[in-house]
């Protein structure tokens, strides 16, 4: 790779400069469905421990299905589509 002129002159760099700052265009991420955002993992846990204390009876797997439940709430891409769902999960 070739500095610019030996003479400290940032100009010549500047001139030789691929770049087009006025070809840039901001990023935009793509646009996902509903079916295609990922799993929320935190949701899915929520209910198997939740239905482990309830089955069970088992104190700690009630307290870990809230834990992640509020994980999973806290977590919500589209709110009004997943409250139904950790709603029930809560319960």
């Amino acid at each position: 790779m070739k500095e610019g002129t030996s003479s400290g002159g940032g100009g010549a760099v500047a001139a030789n400069d691929p770049r087009q700052p006025s070809a840039a265009k901001p990023y935009a991420p793509p646009k996902l469905s509903a079916q295609d955002l990922p799993i929320d993992y935190a949701g899915f846990l929520a209910v198997v421990f939740g239905v482990f204390g309830v089955m069970l009876r088992y104190k700690a797997c009630s307290w870990i299905a809230i834990i992640f439940c509020a994980q999973s709430l806290a977590n919500m891409k589209n709110f009004e589509n997943d409250l139904k769902q950790v709603s029930m999960a809560f319960m």
